[in-house]
């Protein structure tokens, strides 16, 4: 069973493909989601059967979580490939990420919020695990926002 674990939500997007849940192949690209993931998309879809696509959808880059879902969400449909999301905090160790300005989402107990850093704050980057066996995806793929209406 082949499986895309996708993270667009910062620079560089990361892309790993993971055979019986483990790591076999990743892709570390710097650019524009809207730029990348229809070129390794096409390479991918020729030279691996997919059967599962799992994105990040949330919290990070709005823009790229909307590319991310329309382009995923149609590949999956078009070639009959289950779909799941999860969110960001399980690859950058539960780290702040990036918000609005110098603004951050921040996880604490399963909530999230948007908040500033305190001093000692420790960001890390995001990475793709060597196994996907222990994460629970989830079904709904829809995008999550977190941010309170302007």
């Amino acid at each position: 069973m082949i499986e895309v674990l996708v993270i667009t939500i910062s620079n560089p997007l990361l892309i790993g493909i993971y055979e019986k849940k483990k790591l076999i192949k990743e892709f570390k690209l710097d650019g524009k989601t809207s730029d990348l993931l229809p070129e390794l998309f096409e390479d991918l879809l020729k030279d691996y059967n997919i059967n599962k696509i799992i994105y990040v959808n949330s919290p990070g880059s709005f823009m790229a979580i909307k590319v991310a879902y329309l382009f995923l969400k149609t590949i999956c449909i078009t070639k009959n490939i289950e779909l799941n999301a999860i969110d960001g905090f399980e690859f950058n160790s539960n780290s702040p990420i990036k918000a609005l300005g110098k603004k951050y989402f921040i996880k604490t107990n399963n909530e999230i919020k948007v908040d500033f850093l305190e001093k000692d704050s420790i960001i890390h980057d995001f990475k793709l695990p060597m196994c996907i066996e222990k994460y629970n995806f989830n079904k709904e793929t829809l995008p999550i926002y977190n941010l309170p209406a302007v």
